[in-house]
């Protein structure tokens, strides 16, 4: 059995959304396979945004992340849910990311140029909501802020695979389209993946 930790990064601390929902489904679908599942609420978080350099190097990670980092190193499995905000995820959720994934902890520089990955040997699945249609995100649009996560993000600091699921078009779905949302999440929390 893995331990898995659910990253919810919808930025509404009043939950109610279809994030919210999708996580728990993979949360009781995991639960229920017997998976530890650990979860961190960013919207709940309170947290500095960086704004130099120096401080993504060499400042020190807030402790009110300390919770966040300590489930991160413990899980096997990530699953990051976010909703698409202009091309990309919330700005809360970047934030969020980019405090606890530092020089250090995530990676390090290397003295001749490059890095070393921190956290390999884990693997994350990264679920984005949105309003316009799937295949329109990933054909005209590349995925491009699917691709920021996934590869600029959870690869560079050494997870792999990093697995990806789109879900377009939710503001007209129906409820018979919402339910085989949730009975895949639960079906993908079961499997750990």
């Amino acid at each position: 059995m893995a331990t898995i930790l659910i990253l919810q990064g919808h930025p509404d601390p009043d939950g109610g959304h279809l994030c919210h929902a999708l996580a728990d489904a993979y949360s009781a679908g995991a639960e229920k396979a017997g998976h530890r599942v650990l979860r961190v609420e960013v919207s709940r978080l309170v947290f500095p945004l960086l704004r130099t350099q120096q401080d993504f190097q060499q400042g020190p990670a807030p402790q009110s992340l300390a919770g966040a980092r300590a489930a991160l190193v413990e899980a096997e499995h990530v699953v990051l849910f976010f909703p698409l905000w202009l091309g990309g995820m919330p700005a809360l959720l970047k934030g969020f990311l980019e405090q606890i994934l530092r020089p250090g902890f995530a990676f390090d520089y290397l003295p001749g140029g490059g890095t070393r990955m921190l956290l390999d040997g884990r693997s994350a699945r990264v679920v984005v909501t949105m309003g316009m249609p799937g295949l329109v995100f990933r054909l005209w649009y590349l995925g491009a802020g699917l691709s920021a996560v996934t590869r600029n993000i959870f690869r560079f600091v050494g997870f792999s695979p990093v697995r990806s699921t789109v879900l377009g078009g939710v503001d007209v779905a129906g409820d018979a389209r919402r339910r085989r949302w949730l009975a895949q999440m639960a079906a993908l929390g079961r499997e750990a993946a």
